[in-house]
């Protein structure tokens, strides 16, 4: 199981304008859905999106980020027009 700071770090390399736009990012593994939960936060505006299970850790092994990275680009986009 990968933890959170690994995950976190690993979506700051993919999109390292996340933390110096003043968008915070932050992820935490949902038990009840067995997935992972991306939260960012721009301002006063919040938003969330959920990794399909298997997505973060074939990332994390260098084997495939396209649907983590597709995941991320849509939810900063979201948040970045709000």
């Amino acid at each position: 199981m990968i933890d959170k700071e690994t995950l976190c770090k690993k979506i700051e390399e993919i999109y390292p304008d996340i933390g110096t736009c003043g968008i915070d990012v932050d992820v935490a593994y949902d038990d009840t859905n067995q997935r992972w939960t991306v939260h960012l936060q721009k301002d006063h505006h919040k938003l969330k999106t959920y990794l399909e299970q298997g997505d973060a850790e074939l990332c994390l092994e260098g084997k495939q980020c396209v649907s983590l990275g597709i995941e991320i680009a849509q939810l900063r986009d979201t948040i970045e027009r709000m």
